[in-house]
């Protein structure tokens, strides 16, 4: 039996659905509806379903968007010779806010995981392979540093190269301003791999 009445128990368990979400986070956060006020609470209802009803995949990269195309894919500015492979929507976010790469992205929607059912059908890489014309002179893979990651990164490179698209993985390493004594073997090995001249 729930500690909660119907309504608030089913809030809080809607909450705890999310990701990375425990069930005191949920229960903070069905209580902060509980005290919005009407108007907030009409505004926030209206926004879970506006990104439901409005957001789906760009046509071009796979990313989130609002129209037919996203803001990257759409802007003439942008270096379409080059293309950023990325797990999922929030890499792209945080790629640019490097402000250090110009060039276009490919969201894949995840990455290989035999393990979870997540095979190279179900990802976007028919989709990026189709984008491979004559344009595009390389394929940067930014899939996360993980068994799942490093699997997919290499297939995809299997996958590129054959086609005469150079491929490059992005370095990993030390981050700055962290002492080298307190870095992790792989990290360590990993910045070696990824030196360049000085």
């Amino acid at each position: 039996m729930s500690d909660y009445i119907y309504p608030v128990a089913r809030l809080i368990e809607s909450f705890r659905r999310l990701p990375g979400v425990g069930s005191k986070s949920a229960a903070r956060m069905a209580f902060g509806v509980l005290e919005m006020s009407e108007a907030d609470a009409e505004e926030f209802r209206a926004a879970i379903k506006g990104v439901k009803e409005d957001v789906h995949r760009c046509s071009v990269c796979c990313d989130l968007c609002d129209g037919d195309k996203c803001a990257i894919c759409s802007d003439p500015e942008r270096d379409g010779g080059m293309i950023c492979v990325v797990e999922d929507p929030r890499a792209v976010s945080a790629l640019e806010r490097s402000h250090e790469y110009n060039g276009t992205y490919h969201v894949l929607g995840g990455v290989i995981s035999p393990m979870n059912g997540i095979t190279p059908d179900k990802l976007n890489v028919k989709e990026l392979i189709a984008r491979l014309n004559g344009d595009v002179r390389e394929v940067i893979i930014a899939t996360n540093p993980n068994i799942e990651g490093e699997t997919t990164a290499v297939y995809l490179s299997k996958l590129i190269r054959p086609l005469g698209v150079k491929v490059t993985r992005l370095a990993y390493g030390v981050p700055v301003g962290a002492d080298l004594e307190f870095a992790d073997s792989e990290t360590l090995a990993r910045a070696l791999e990824g030196r360049r001249e000085f």
